[in-house]
């Protein structure tokens, strides 16, 4: 596919933009992401220490949990708003990009890894919700949040077998 000039993306951006319905959206959901960390703080805080929100460039927005567990492992769980595919996700991450290959490695024979190459930004991303219900905030909210806290416990269990 041939790249086109960042005229034509910007000519795009504008017509995207004139409506109003990109801005709202982008706002509402960057938002929510910020009361599911809120909400992960208060009911999650005897497990895990949740960091900040971050907006990223309209391709994710997330927040990292962690615990002493992750920390001494030198990973955190991030919990993702992929925008592109409208969909929740937790990551899996390394402090660094050698400590991301060591634990791709690690688990690369697990059921976690699908794939023969490691993602960018993870060691591996695992879809918590697929198509969220943006009508019923408060049960998102809780799906996400069991289906999180489910995962995390599987993967921590993983690392302990394979550590």
């Amino acid at each position: 596919m041939k790249k086109k000039n960042l005229n034509h993306y910007v000519t795009a951006y504008k017509e995207l933009l004139i409506n109003g319905d990109v801005q709202v959206a982008y706002t509402e959901l960057v938002k929510y992401v910020q009361k599911l960390k809120t909400v992960f703080s208060k009911d999650l805080s005897d497990t895990y220490s949740v960091g900040n929100v971050f907006q990223g460039y309209m391709d994710y927005t997330y927040f990292y949990l962690s615990n002493d567990f992750l920390k001494d492992k030198k990973l955190k769980f991030g919990v993702v708003f992929n925008h592109s595919h409208v969909r929740f996700e937790a990551w899996l991450l390394g402090q660094t990009k050698d400590i991301q290959e060591k634990y791709w490695k690690l688990l690369k024979n697990t059921n976690w890894i699908n794939g023969s190459e490691m993602p960018q930004y993870s060691i591996f991303e695992v879809i918590l919700m697929e198509n969220p219900d943006f009508d019923d905030l408060d049960k998102l909210t809780e799906n996400i949040k069991n289906k999180l806290v489910s995962v995390a416990e599987d993967i921590s269990t993983a690392i302990h077998v394979v550590d």
